[in-house]
Formats: structure tokens, C-alpha cells, sequence
């Protein structure tokens, strides 16, 4: 079987990993997988049942049913719930704190982490979550941990929710929290918690431009820079 080019890159909320992943995997030529996206799918169907996203009874219940998969147009990733799509919705504040509640749960991770290794032996790409380089693709040696001050994550996810026009009246203050107890939970969980990975080369991004960052995790690829 040949052997795929796969990345993992994770960090906490905030840390520029999706914009960082796209733009690596845009400059290799590969895919990218936005493995948070599965888990706001997940929020959004639990919602849609009206079950409690943080009774883990009741969201294993619903998973047999729960039909999620990722598609791409291009290089482009969807997310189908159902056979909708429901991409463009699946960052609402909600949902965020939402895929929170459904990624402690034993039962989602290990299902939605076997959909994320399939695209991984499909195809060479660059994952970017919370256990990827942990959990789903702990064999791969190309393995990133992005980090920024809580201060510089919620500015950036304020920021990206007003041009969404998701953010209403969230104030800078309220998003730190959120970022603080998005982070609580996911370092807290009992079941493959947020943490770095062994070997994982750690990047503070805070004060980095995109490019930097980009440009610092292909040399290590390539083989560049030890």
C-alpha cells in the first residue's frame, strides 16, 4: 500500500490551526481535513434530537443513527449531516461549545476518529484537532502542537466571527472565557484529553503571521530544519 503523506496538527481553540492547515496543505497540493468540523456535525445532530449534548447516554443513544461524512469539491471540504450540507452553519457559537460537550464522550471519539483515519489512508492530508497527533494519526512522524495567549485566540475568534457576522454582541472579555472554558474542558476530559502529542514540535503563534507559521512546519516536513 503506498504511503500516505499525513500531518497532524493540533493546539486549543483559537491557535490558528485551521488557517494554518489549509494554507500547509494548500502549499503541498494535498487535502485538508477540519476534524473540529465533524465534531459541530455531531453537536448540530444532537441539538436537532433534542438530547442533552453533555449526558453521554443520551448521545451515544442517537449515534447509531447519526450520519456524518465529508465530502470535497476540489480541494474544497464539506460537511454532510444527513446528506445536507451543513458546513457554511457549523460555526455558530453554539455548535463550538457544543462539539465541546459531544468530544468527551468515549463512544463519538472513537467513531468520528475512525472516519478521520479512513480520509487518512485515502488520502495525503493535514488534520488539524485536539488528539490527532495522540490518538488518530499518532504514527505519522509529522506532528505539530500550535499555541497563542488566551488574549490572542479570542481576539482571532472574535475577529473571525464579526466577518461571519456570527458574533452579535460577544465582547472581547466574554470570548476569553469561552476560550478558558473550552480549554478546561478539552484538557479535561477523561477520554484522549487535549494535550500535546510526544515529539510534537510546539509553535506559539501568538505574535507569528500565518506565513511564518506555514513556512516553519514545511521545513520540518521536507526536512529542512531538525
Amino acid at each position: 500500500m503506498q504511503q500516505r503523506l499525513n500531518i497532524a496538527i493540533d493546539g486549543p481553540a483559537g491557535a490558528g490551526k485551521s488557517t494554518v492547515a489549509k494554507a500547509v496543505a494548500e502549499r503541498l497540493g494535498i487535502r485538508y481535513l477540519d476534524t473540529g468540523a465533524m465534531y459541530r456535525a455531531m453537536a448540530l445532530y444532537g441539538l436537532r434530537r433534542g438530547v442533552r449534548l453533555d449526558d453521554e447516554q443520551a448521545v451515544e443513544a442517537i449515534l447509531p443513527d447519526a450520519d456524518i461524512a465529508v465530502r470535497y469539491e476540489g480541494e474544497e471540504q464539506h460537511v454532510l449531516l444527513g446528506g445536507e450540507d451543513v458546513t457554511g452553519g457549523l460555526r455558530a457559537p453554539e455548535l463550538s461549545m457544543g462539539a465541546s460537550d459531544v468530544s468527551r464522550h468515549r463512544a463519538v471519539r472513537i467513531w468520528l476518529s475512525g472516519l478521520q483515519r479512513q480520509v487518512a489512508r485515502e488520502y495525503d492530508v493535514v488534520m488539524d484537532g485536539r488528539d490527532i497527533g495522540t490518538n488518530v494519526l499518532r504514527d505519522t512522524p509529522h506532528k505539530f502542537y500550535l499555541t497563542a495567549t488566551v488574549t490572542e485566540r479570542a481576539r482571532r475568534r472574535l475577529l473571525e466571527m464579526r466577518q461571519r457576522g456570527t458574533a452579535g454582541d460577544m465582547t472581547l472579555a466574554q470570548m476569553e472565557r469561552e476560550i478558558e472554558q473550552r480549554d478546561y474542558n478539552d484538557s479535561h476530559r477523561a477520554f484522549m484529553p487535549l494535550r500535546r502529542a510526544e515529539g510534537a514540535r510546539l509553535i506559539d503563534t501568538t505574535e507569528m503571521t500565518v506565513e511564518a507559521v506555514t513556512d516553519e512546519i514545511l521545513r520540518c516536513v521536507c526536512g529542512e530544519d531538525g
